[in-house]
């Protein structure tokens, strides 16, 4: 399978830019959880990840790159 760095902002993992699996059309899965385990104080938390373009080419409006941006509000 193939995978592209592709830059997080926001949350935990603001600023790392990490390589995801991509599909066959070469776009990264809308939602990207991270799952964290806990410990005796923390119980288990979920980070989630919405995918959104960085930007879009002027003539096409086609997107020329991808994000994703911590959701705070969707955590399980």
């Amino acid at each position: 399978m193939r995978s592209e760095r592709t830059p997080f902002v926001g949350g935990p993992l603001d600023g790392r830019v990490l390589p995801v699996l991509v599909g066959p059309t070469g776009k990264p899965p809308r939602v990207y959880r991270v799952p964290v385990p806990g410990d005796e104080v923390q119980p288990d938390r979920v980070y989630v990840y919405r995918l959104e373009p960085v930007g879009h080419s002027r003539l096409l409006r086609l997107p020329r790159g991808w994000h994703y941006v911590y959701d705070p509000d969707a955590g399980d």
